[in-house]
């Protein structure tokens, strides 16, 4: 009975802290709109964003459907469909993926109020063809002491893959939609508001639900020797990581970077980079619907053979199976 008792003060005890740390990230965080765009254009469009690394930008699609593209990646924005690029950089949104890009800053538009601009391209628009209206909004993002988890968040961050766990934000997004739709006195401001509770939102569900063991991440951020070679992992999942080279990431010796890593993290360096791999790879399937020799090649696997071996005895399934094919 008593070590029952214990396990479950132990367990009670590693919830409330990770809940202080969820907090104190929350309450360093700053998230300011720098600049916000309506936008309303008739296929076929493309338009760039060359957003500066320090900034964030945020995408609301009003009526869609865009293509989204980060480098070589590429994924489909249906309407009502959120994301949030923490670390900006340059993308696209596409109507079609032949389309040429045009850059945003270059693309005529109409002062509403202080930054906030209307771009509008929907003049003589086919009969039948239903224009794609956009929201954006470049963003100063700013986690306070917390800067370093900036470095651990994926390029691209979906509210559809937190809408199960959060339906408060169903009506958040649906208002966004109204306002972006229609010509309303003060649209301009309510909808740069909800961009940024949206925005916070999607950073809190990421930090809740995929910030597994968020104390020990912490600890190991708060070494900026650990820390920079969790980054480097997080940054190139797919690099043939041995503990050599993260050793030498770190400038120290294997075994006492070992006993750091397992000591902050409670888990070894290759075991940390195994299950960093598969929840991606969880994501790439179940979300993303990437194909199984596209995942392989990402994750640095030799084969679709030897990933899927990993992905079977990492989660007890076949990729397939996890895709519930």
């Amino acid at each position: 009975m008593f070590d029952q008792k214990s396990e479950i003060e132990a367990t009670q005890g590693a919830e409330t802290s990770s809940s202080e740390w969820i907090n104190e990230l929350l309450l360093g965080m700053r998230l300011s709109g720098l600049s916000y765009r309506r936008v309303q254009m008739a296929p076929p469009f493309g338009i760039r964003f060359d957003t500066d690394a320090s900034c964030a930008q945020f995408h609301f699609v009003a009526q869609g459907p865009v293509l989204l593209r980060l480098g070589d990646d590429e994924q489909i924005l249906a309407s009502g469909d959120a994301v949030l690029l923490p670390r900006g950089g340059q993308h696209c949104l596409l109507s079609s993926p032949e389309v040429q890009s045009r850059d945003i800053e270059q693309i005529d538009s109409l002062p509403l109020c202080n930054d906030f601009s209307c771009v509008d391209e929907c003049v003589d628009i086919p009969d039948g063809v239903p224009p794609v209206r956009l929201f954006s909004g470049c963003m100063q993002f700013d986690l306070g002491g917390m800067q370093p988890l900036m470095t651990l968040m994926p390029a691209v961050m979906h509210v559809g893959t937190l809408l199960s766990r959060y339906p408060e934000m169903l009506p958040m997004l649906e208002a966004m939609v109204r306002e972006a739709s229609l010509e309303r006195a003060g649209a301009a401001g309510i909808l740069s508001r909800l961009a940024d509770v949206v925005a916070a939102s999607i950073v809190r569900g990421w930090v809740e639900c995929d910030c597994a063991d968020i104390d020990g991440w912490i600890e190991a951020l708060r070494d900026p020797r650990l820390g920079k070679v969790i980054a480097a992992v997080h940054r190139e999942p797919g690099r043939d990581w041995t503990v050599a080279a993260m050793a030498a990431e770190m400038g120290c010796s294997r075994s006492v970077f070992a006993e750091r890593f397992r000591g902050s993290l409670g888990v070894s360096p290759l075991g940390y980079v195994t299950q960093l791999r598969m929840r991606l790879a969880t994501q790439w399937i179940t979300e993303r619907q990437l194909s199984i020799d596209q995942i392989a090649w990402r994750l640095g696997y030799g084969s679709q053979a030897a990933f899927s071996r990993a992905f079977k005895r990492a989660t007890g399934k076949t990729p397939g199976g996890a895709r519930g094919g």
